[in-house]
């Protein structure tokens, strides 16, 4: 009787044993498990990611990066002329990690200095192929297209009509009506002059635009420009990138936004990673970021364009009356060759307005 005592005693023991040892393992695979997801949601934690952006308008979406990564991000407002000129300053270090938005051409070029780095995301195929580069070096997260912003009061008192072609801006009694912004500074202006060039061809192309410069005594030397200045009254007609800003703008200032029905120029927004760059994996793990198609939804939002749904099929934009049918027929391949010919023409063409 005692023996049965006993052996029932030692199993008793033996069991509780495998139960705590089992516990104990259980514990420790759950620490696993969270250490696992710790890793992978907070990967970055610590380290800054440095952006150069066109807009502060994106900061949402960098905090939610953030916050999944714990990645820290700083963002510095630039336009793409400026981000060039930076670089072609200092070509020794990179000026950021992450570039976001901007024009193509300024993207092409810096991938022709060897100032970009090459990064394939997994979720690359996502975005149409025309929109990205085939050796990897950048890609777009949406499209500027470029249109005209008019004060109708201003018109309305010189008895002027609202411009519905390009080919209008070329009338004579638009004279001294019209700003745009110089395109050295502003990739959409360069994307517009350039778009042009390439749909009337080398020759009428800038036959074109030696009749529109006649009809404007000032350049923007701010992308902001052409629509503050016509908002405020300085100016009757403003050639802008169309966009949810520019629409908004016209409701509080009693303007029309108007898409040009010869035509609707546009240019991909690029994103791309610098050379060197000391936050590189943080800057690619960004753009897998950016890819899902959640993200990629905020992002449309952000940027207030209805265009972002080309760019990455499924993904719905805004609506601002844009018909896609309008886009001009571009040869993106020279976007960035061409651009210091282009640009040199056109400062020869212009002088020092």
């Amino acid at each position: 009787m005692k023996t049965i005592r006993k052996i029932g005693l030692l199993l008793v023991l033996f069991l509780g044993i495998i139960l705590v040892t089992a516990c104990g393992n259980g514990s420790k695979q759950s620490n696993s498990d969270n250490s696992n997801k710790q890793k992978t949601t907070k990967e970055f934690k610590g380290q800054t990611m440095n952006v150069v952006a066109t807009s502060d308008a994106y900061q949402p979406l960098f905090d939610k990066f953030s916050k999944q990564t714990g990645a820290k991000v700083k963002v510095l407002s630039m336009s793409s002329g400026e981000v060039l000129a930076r670089m072609k300053a200092d070509k020794s270090k990179p000026m950021a990690d992450l570039w976001f938005g901007g024009g193509l051409d300024a993207f092409e070029q810096a991938k022709t200095d060897h100032q970009l780095e090459k990064y394939q995301s997994n979720s690359i195929d996502k975005i149409n192929s025309k929109y990205r580069d085939k050796d990897g070096y950048w890609l777009s997260k949406g499209l500027t297209v470029g249109g005209f912003v008019v004060n109708k009061k201003v018109l309305k008192e010189k008895n002027l009509p609202v411009p519905k072609t390009w080919n209008d801006l070329t009338k004579s009694k638009y004279k001294g009506e019209i700003i745009m912004s110089d395109p050295s500074v502003s990739g959409t202006m360069y994307a517009i002059v350039k778009a042009i060039i390439d749909e009337k061809g080398e020759k009428a192309g800038w036959e074109y635009w030696n009749k529109v410069n006649k009809n404007i005594s000032f350049y923007g030397k701010r992308g902001k420009d052409p629509q503050e200045k016509t908002a405020s009254g300085e100016f009757g007609i403003g050639v802008i990138p169309v966009d949810k800003m520019a629409f908004d703008a016209a409701k509080q200032n009693d303007l029309t936004v108007v898409y040009p029905k010869d035509g609707i120029p546009w240019v991909p927004e690029g994103v791309a990673v610098f050379k060197n760059a000391p936050g590189k994996k943080v800057a690619e793990a960004f753009i897998d970021f950016m890819l899902e198609p959640k993200n990629m939804k905020e992002l449309t939002k952000l940027d207030g364009k209805d265009t972002d749904q080309v760019i990455m099929p499924g993904v719905k934009g805004l609506d601002l009356g844009l018909n896609k049918k309008d886009l001009m027929k571009e040869n993106l391949s020279s976007f960035g060759s061409d651009r210091t010919a282009v640009l040199n023409k056109w400062s020869d063409m212009v002088g020092d307005k």
